[in-house]
Parts: structure tokens; sequence; C-alpha cells
């Protein structure tokens, strides 16, 4: 191992991941010795389980994106591969125009590749659906927004109702705001090219490793396991894990980084931010005011998860399928809900005689949401399922979760922003950046994120050979 000592400023799971790969902890050689700062008192930012009504339940992310790698790798590498399960059931609906109806089939993130499914689910109007076989040619430069582009090829509708509510699940954002080239980048080429957008999402979804293939995996026992696993492996393999210790300064020294922690001074010859935008900028701002000035610009949306615990006695019918999404254009109060004890296996087997769901609300600019009372958010919540499915009876638990601030915005030109905060970064010295604000806001993105600033980090503090190359690399 290493004498250089790297300090990573966050304990979320990208922070979690980069001090996993630079230590060994997630399989290879040790790297460095590594110090993790989290500022709060616990590891897993937006990865949290706790109890409600006396089951195990995650009160933050639920589920990775099994169709990226990085999660599952991460999963298995700390021992939690025998953990994982697919859902029990992905039967999703759409509540719109006054009924739950299917979310269709053969779709990326709400574009339609199957007309004919999106005609038998009943989503969009007559109207709608008849603009949406109507395709009018576009052209595409080097970005547009997911929704001016989609609405200028099928139609106001789709957005309306499939693309917004997909995006609302993942980025609490809005579609006409959101980068088709940061948020979707496999849909870039086929707007590029010209062709038709329907058949070209046809031919994704029909891809040999995407049919069959888990859309997502969760964990027995809950996603927020996962963090657990990965700070009791760091631990295991060397790393000095705080938490509870905020980092009030961070400089540049001649011989590498002063960082100023909980009152205590610790000196790095490497720094990982794994923190939110706001955060990195205010560290930065000394040392790289270019890279705090583009971080300074990047915005956030706020949500609540309201989880909801009922006993199966007090049921008349327990609802079926994983749960539905809400298009904004319903005007509900809520944005989604998930059936959990449907969706997961584990879940229903640990607590057969409880059924959770929970429901989430807040998007973009929403913040006044996050204000309002528990009380309210579960009435809000419960009103609204009473409608969606008849739901009448009352839990006999709840929990609230915040997250605010705490989905970052991709706009048109996010990429660019990006690989300037990236250039910047690189003037100071030994300095990466990772996590939900550069890379993608997915768990598997950030891990992905994570694991290429440690290899930068990595190829950073290896001494160059004579040919110009370096001694070793990440995962070597």
């Amino acid at each position: 191992m290493s004498d250089a000592q790297v300090v990573v400023v966050g304990g979320g799971i990208a922070g979690l991941a980069a001090a996993a790969f630079l230590s060994g902890a997630a399989g290879g050689p040790a790297r460095a010795r590594v110090t993790v700062l989290e500022a709060s008192g616990r590891v897993g930012g937006k990865l949290w389980g706790g109890e409600v009504g006396g089951v195990r339940v995650d009160l933050g992310a639920e589920s990775v994106l099994a169709r990226r790698p990085e999660a599952v790798e991460l999963a298995r590498a700390v021992g939690l591969g025998a953990e994982l399960e697919p859902p029990t059931t992905a039967k999703a609906a759409i509540w719109t125009r006054g009924a739950l109806r299917p979310l269709p089939g053969g779709q990326v993130m709400g574009v339609p590749g199957d007309l004919e499914a999106l005609a038998a689910s009943g989503v969009l109007t007559a109207e709608g659906l008849e603009r949406a076989r109507h395709e009018r040619a576009t052209e595409v430069g080097a970005d547009v927004t997911i929704g001016r582009y989609v609405a200028d090829r099928l139609g106001q509708e789709v957005v309306d109702r499939l693309v917004e509510p997909l995006l609302g699940g993942v980025y609490a954002g809005r579609a006409e705001e959101i980068s088709l080239r940061a948020a979707v980048p496999q849909l870039l080429p086929i707007a590029q090219g010209g062709g038709s957008l329907v058949a070209g999402v046809h031919e994704l979804a029909s891809r040999p490793q995407v049919v069959g293939t888990p859309v997502f995996q969760g964990l027995r026992g809950g996603l927020g396991t996962l963090p657990e696993a990965v700070a009791a492996a760091c631990v295991t393999a060397g790393v000095d894990l705080r938490t509870d210790t905020p980092v009030e300064e961070l400089r540049r020294t001649p011989e590498g980084w002063r960082v100023v922690a909980g009152g205590e001074v610790l000196t790095a010859d490497a720094v990982v931010l794994a923190v939110p935008a706001p955060a990195a900028a205010r560290l930065l701002r000394a040392d790289a005011p270019a890279a705090a000035a583009e971080l300074d610009a990047v915005e956030y949306a706020g949500m609540a998860l309201v989880t909801l615990a009922f006993r199966r006695a007090d049921l008349t019918e327990p609802p079926s399928g994983s749960g539905f999404l809400v298009p904004p254009v319903d005007g509900r109060r809520i944005k989604a809900s998930t059936f959990s004890s449907n969706k997961w296996g584990w879940l229903e087997r640990s607590a057969p005689d409880a059924f959770l769901l929970r429901t989430s609300l807040g998007r973009h600019r929403e913040d006044a949401v996050l204000a309002l009372p528990d009380e309210e958010l579960v009435a809000r919540s419960l009103a609204d399922l009473e409608e969606a499915i008849g739901l009448t009876a009352r839990p006999y638990d709840t929990f609230v979760s915040r997250f605010t601030a705490g989905l970052p915005q991709y706009p048109v030109g996010h990429p660019d922003r990006v690989a300037r905060v990236r250039a910047a970064a690189r003037e100071v010295g030994a300095l990466a950046l990772c996590g939900a604000a550069y890379d993608g806001v997915g768990i598997p993105a950030c891990i992905g994120s994570a694991a290429a600033a440690a290899a930068a980090i990595d190829k950073l503090l290896t001494p160059a050979t004579g040919d110009g190359s370096t001694e070793r690399t990440m995962g070597a």
C-alpha cells in the first residue's frame, strides 16, 4: 500500500465507493491510506434504512438500475451478492385522466417505442395518440431538452403524460429543462440521426442485453444495507471513517492539502470531494474559484418520501402491482406511489401481516412542499391514495423522509459545465470530484463517478516511469 494519504469528503455512496476503491475494500490492491469525513451522524446519504411499524424498510432510495453494472458489482464486492433480489412485480401504472392505466412497455424514460402498447394503455387521449403516430422531423444539434425534442417529434401529450412522470421519479425535474445529452444520452444519437424516434426506441428496448434482464435490483433488508456494508469493508481495510465531522476548510499547500474538520487539522496528499455541488463550491472557493463558480450554478430539487404502514387485516383488498406514477398535468398532490410490500418479496416475507407503501412529493422549484409538517404530507398522500386506488384504511405508523436539495438538475450544457469544473480542479493539484452532480444521479452512476475519481487520484499519486506511463492503475 502506498504511503499517500487521501481524504474523502462525504460519506454518501459516492464517497464510500471512492474510499473502497482506493483502500482495496472493493477488491484489488490498496492504493492509499484513506480518511472519510462525513458531516452527518450516519453514512449513506440518500441510501438509508430504518423501521416503520416495526418493519425494516428503506427510507431513501430502494433500488438500483441493474443494467448498469457498478452498483451490483460493488454489492458483490462487499459480500452482499447473495442478498441481491429483483422486484417481485414490475407492473407499474400511470394515474392519469382519472384512472390507473398500465405503463406502456417498450419505452425509454417515457419515450414510446411501441405505439400499439401505448394505444392499449389508454394513457393518451385519442388526439394525443394520433399526434404520436405522425412523427415530425426535427433537427438536433449538440443538445436539446428532452421535453422540447419529444414534443416536437411526438406531441406535447407524450411529454405531459409519459416523459414527465418518469423524469419526475428520477430527477424530480421538469422535462422542458432537462438535457437529453446529460439525462438520456442513449437517445441523443437517435435524435441526431434524423430517423424515427419511435423506431429507435423500439430498437433500444429490443436489444438482447435488455430483454429478459431485470431493470432494477434491490437488496434483502433494503438498499440501506449497501452503504453499511461498504463502510464496514472500508473500516476493515483500514479506512479512518469519521461521522459528525464537517469539513470547515480546504486549502492547497506546497506539500498537498490542509483539511480543517471537526476542529482538527489534517494533511493529505490528495482529496476526493464527494459532496453536493454547493458544499464543494464552498470548499473550493479559495483555491479554485472558477470551479466554485460553476458549481454554484448547479440547481437542486428537493423531495419528500412518506412511508405508510398498514395492517393487512384493515385493508379491504391490498392494491395490486408495484405502484403508480403521476403526471404533473393531472394536478395531484403526490407524484408517485410504490407498493413496497408487493414490489419486494423479502419485505412481504419478513412482515406478512403488514402492508408497506410509500409516496413521493416535491419537484424542482416546489420547495414549499418540504416545509409542510409531517401530518400534512401524510394527509395529502392518503387523500390521493383514496382517490387513486380506493384506499380508506388508516396507517398504524408513518415516517416522512425529507431530502432538501437532494437531486441535482441537468439542464442543457450540464456536461460542458462538469468538464469545466474538472478542468479547473485539475489545475489545483491532486483533487477529484464525484457524486450525483456530475455523471448521473442514479446509484450506479454515482459509483462509476467514484471509480473514475479514485482512478484519477491513483494516477496523480503514481510516479511516472521513464517511458511516460505510470507504474500502476486502479484495478490492476
